[in-house]
């Protein structure tokens, strides 16, 4: 029996006037759309007496046994976000353009919006707004800003004012030891606003969770005692960055902005890890866009912060990096705050990177719809908007938990049409016992530290004993079952973990669980519907939603000894520590949120490359899979093959291993026997949440890139 090692996790005045913006690439409106004029929504008089609900608007946290009474009714909650709609004639028109915008030989191809443009040819009516703010105003609240885009109304005001307007309560709450507040019951509104109104983004102060997982510490065997780290030249020689570097591409010209609500620890961090591996000096500002609030430094998240700058970097070394940042508000993530401030400015970025997430089912109806309409927003102004999957395998609403228990679920940061979901991977050379093939020692690294001598086999990042690849490596017969390697000793202690890449099908965009199944997939839930761009390709499944994640690139955090080197000095508990000597002693880590910022450095170099901003770039991902995979999926192309997979794909399909995890509980978990079981798509049967296959998977998506000949195949 092999054991691969012991692991221990240890308003007053009403309506304000619209933003004017203008886009600095080239724009040109539909000359169909510049003429249409948006039917008023708003028909009747607003009448109090008369309501709707906003469905699917109150965390899951909240019960009878979290909840600690009724807040102050003067308690501020400011910045407090309304989401509008558009008319349906105007939302088909959006999109009929915006397919169009992609479409090489359409007149409109890469013709971007502005933000002012988007909001007159295709928001709401203004007598809509109007009535609207004016209903705002008349109840008490601020009216702070309406986004340019007509998509977004920023307003302030008191929990008083939030009882009386919309006929919920502000509670405290008590959740894991944690204080918070949050609405008690789904807000309401006018019946006769509400054909205008989609919802209130968020009444509470519960914040999404960052996608990375520290380096654990590791107890190793004897034939498993070895870690390759990857540093920039690796990621360099394994994706094949070298010949775009040698040539010149190397993001000059682009700016990459990493969406945050922290500052970094230290700039200096930064300057450090560029010296170490030879990236060249630094081209980093931190901003707060349209004059938020500054975060400072907020703990714990500095890490996400300087992780993101670092290695979107090291993928487009050329490139400045901007971190975008806003506070959280009482009620706002201050990451959503500094996108729609990005998005609605007079010079929108081409590329957005997001290493932040919630599943679907927690985030609510109104936020889900909130990051729909926002990325939608970028995709039309040309940005360029990658989102990390996620680090918890099918299992998004168990984040950072031991087990999965409730039931299959992804990201709503991440499961727009409008984004790249990116997810993540590990090398498969340890489980072959191959590292010898594709590594140096660590005598003959290179000056910058260098190891990797090859592209190396990839199969999905995956912590958990639910893993087949861990678990046979370990001697069990099969991940499920009392006999399995989740139900002995060794795997309990060690192994029982959802930390994995994230994927799956799109399942609570919309609608609401079940009143006694909070968090989970049920109740009037559903998807977001598939894109057009995803239908179609090689092993994506007909199910009608959008899937996730779209690519995949290198995220584990250490199990089979591969992760990533990064330079944060925070506090040790927060797995910090000096940035001295060897980088062997550097902080370390894993998790989608390094992948996510590559993918978006490598969209720098695709920027460069062709000469202006891209826009979405899953239109063109999927295309080119689709002519390299074809109907029955490329041998040539197979990850497996590693150093020997085809010099000319664009595309590395993974095809070995899953991203399953250990769960308890009855939803969507598998266990014939024994305590734990195994996420699956079916209780009754063994169908792991997910496995790999030919082509697209829930796994990795379309696979990996090689970076030269994504760059060089790309489309002007």
């Amino acid at each position: 029996m092999k054991s691969l090692r012991d692991v221990r996790f240890g308003v007053a005045s009403g309506v304000l006037a619209l933003i004017a913006c203008t886009a600095s690439a080239p724009i040109m409106a539909s000359p169909a759309a510049a003429v249409a004029q948006a039917l008023p929504l708003v028909k009747t008089l607003v009448d109090d007496s008369r309501v709707a609900s906003l469905i699917g608007n109150t965390r899951p946290e909240v019960s009878a046994e979290t909840d600690r009474g009724v807040v102050e009714g003067t308690l501020a909650l400011e910045h407090m976000q309304l989401l509008l709609k558009r008319p349906a004639d105007r939302e088909q028109a959006l999109e009929q353009f915006m397919t169009e915008q992609q479409t090489p030989g359409s007149p409109n191809y890469h013709r971007w919006l502005s933000a002012q443009q988007l909001g007159l040819q295709y928001g709401p009516a203004q007598s809509d707004i109007d009535a609207v703010t004016t209903w705002l105003a008349q109840k008490g609240f601020k009216v702070n800003q309406i986004s340019a885009s007509r998509t977004m109304i920023d307003f302030s005001g008191t929990a008083d004012l939030v009882r009386f307007a919309f006929g919920t309560e502000i509670h405290r709450l008590s959740v894991d030891g944690a204080p918070h507040i949050a609405n008690v019951s789904d807000p309401k509104i006018p019946a006769a606003l509400a054909p205008v109104v989609a919802g209130i983004v968020s009444l509470h102060d519960f914040r999404p969770h960052t996608n990375f997982k520290m380096h654990p510490e590791y107890t190793y065997n004897t034939s498993t005692s070895t870690y390759y780290a990857l540093v920039p030249a690796d990621l360099a020689t394994i994706y094949n960055f070298n010949p775009l570097f040698a040539a010149g591409v190397r993001g000059q010209g682009q700016t990459i902005v990493l969406i945050e609500d922290t500052d970094v620890l230290s700039t200096g961090d930064i300057a450090t890890f560029r010296y170490t591996f030879q990236l060249g000096n630094a081209n980093f500002t931190q901003v707060q866009p349209g004059g938020c609030a500054d975060p400072g430094d907020v703990a714990g998240n500095d890490a996400e912060a300087e992780l993101d700058v670092e290695w979107a970097g090291a993928a487009a070394p050329g490139a400045a990096l901007e971190l975008a940042s806003c506070a959280d508000s009482s009620t706002t993530f201050g990451g959503l705050i500094a996108m729609q401030n990005l998005l609605n400015s007079t010079a929108p970025p081409a590329i957005m990177s997001v290493s932040y997430g919630e599943c679907e089912a927690e985030n609510g109806a109104a936020a889900n719809a909130a990051y729909v309409s926002t990325y939608q927003q970028a995709a039309a102004e040309g940005v360029s908007v990658f989102v990390s999957s996620g680090d918890e395998g099918a299992a998004s609403c168990d984040a950072n938990a031991a087990n999965a228990t409730h039931g299959i679920g992804v990201s709503g940061f991440a499961s727009t049409p409008y984004n790249v979901a990116v997810g993540g991977t590990d090398f498969g050379d340890t489980f072959a016992g191959t590292n010898g093939l594709y590594w140096k020692s660590a005598t003959a690294n290179s000056a910058t530290y260098g190891s990797a001598l090859s592209y190396i086999p990839e199969i999905p990042w995956n912590d958990s004993c639910a893993s087949e690849l861990i678990s046979s490596y370990s001697g069990a017969t099969t991940p499920y079952g009392s006999k399995s390697f989740c139900n002995s000793a060794a795997g309990f202690q060690n192994f029982r973990s959802t930390a994995s890449g994230s994927g799956g099908p799109s399942g609570c965009a919309s609608g609401s669980p079940a009143l006694f199944s909070s968090g989970v997939v049920s109740g009037t839930c559903a998807g977001t519907p598939k894109p057009s761009w995803q239908a179609g390709l090689i092993g994506n499944p007909n199910d009608g939603v959008r899937d996730i994640p779209d690519v995949s690139l290198f995220a584990a955090n250490g199990v089979w000894g591969h992760y990533f080197i990064f330079c944060y000095t925070g506090k040790s508990k927060e797995g910090g520590a000096l940035c001295s000597g060897a980088p062997s002693g550097w902080s370390g880590a894993g998790g989608t949120s390094f992948s996510s910022p590559i993918m978006a450095g490598l969209q720098a170099l695709v920027n460069q490359k062709v000469g202006g901003r891209t826009g979405n770039p899953n239109p063109t991902y999927y295309k080119l899979a689709a002519a390299e995979y074809g109907k029955t999926g490329s041998s040539l192309c197979d990850s497996s093959k590693g150093k020997a997979v085809g010099s000319t794909c664009t595309f590395r399909d993974v095809t070995q291993g899953d991203i399953d995890v250990n769960c308890t509980g009855t939803h969507d978990c598998y266990r014939p026997s024994g305590i734990y079981g195994v996420l699956s798509t079916s209780r009754t049967a063994y169908a792991p949440a997910y496995g790999t296959t030919t082509g697209w998977d829930f796994a990795t998506g379309i696979g990996s890139v090689n970076a030269t000949n994504l760059v060089n195949s790309w489309p002007k």
